[in-house]
């Protein structure tokens, strides 16, 4: 995993009139068992109801975004990190609802029974297999877009950019050793809000 993202060199994207924002990868568990942090947002929030995120959230005034993204890991799910638990960075991720995404993969190592997710920001966590991660996406077309809409199979649901583009990338780049890029695909238009 290490050696995969020192290979990559991530695309940068200036906020400009957007605003910037971090996620985390967020992996652990135990050699051979290694899983990723997915959550569910909660059905009530302003901001992206009931959809499937990875950590994360904006950079606040004085905080770069690897601060605002362990910042974000802990306030979420409770896990500290620190900058050293940082194995790399993938691809920013424009959005159409107004953000820059810069997502980090951050190792928690077999932390993961010590989650205590916000009951304010995540409704549920789930703990995502290698398998499930290497998984072929979906592309669809809309009206709205010239652009492919990602859909990412997970489990029972379908996960759609910016997430499912992030997780995407991540298979790519982590699991196959392919420096996939990911600008161009499209979310859906419920997600431009």
């Amino acid at each position: 995993m290490v050696a995969a993202l020192a290979s990559f060199v991530p695309t940068t994207v200036p906020a400009g009139a957007k605003r910037a924002a971090s996620v985390a990868l967020a992996i652990g568990g135990t050699p051979g068992h290694r899983r990723l942090l997915l959550t569910k947002r909660p059905s009530r929030l302003r901001a992206h109801p009931g959809q499937f995120a990875l950590p994360g959230g904006s950079v606040d005034p004085g905080e770069s975004s690897v601060e605002a993204c362990l910042r974000e890991l802990h306030e979420e799910l409770g896990l500290r990190a620190d900058e050293d638990a940082v194995l790399g960075r993938l691809d920013d991720y424009e959005t159409r609802s107004g953000y820059v995404i810069t997502p980090f993969v951050v190792w928690v190592g077999d932390r993961l029974a010590e989650l205590k997710p916000s009951p304010d920001e995540v409704a549920i966590v789930y703990e995502v297999g290698v398998s499930e991660i290497d998984t072929d996406p979906r592309f669809v077309t809309i009206e709205q877009s010239e652009r492919p809409v990602i859909q990412w199979p997970f489990r029972e649901s379908l996960v759609h950019a910016p997430t499912g583009a992030v997780v995407h990338q991540f298979r790519e780049v982590v699991l196959r050793g392919r420096h996939t890029r990911v600008a161009d695909f499209e979310q859906p238009v419920f997600a431009w809000r």
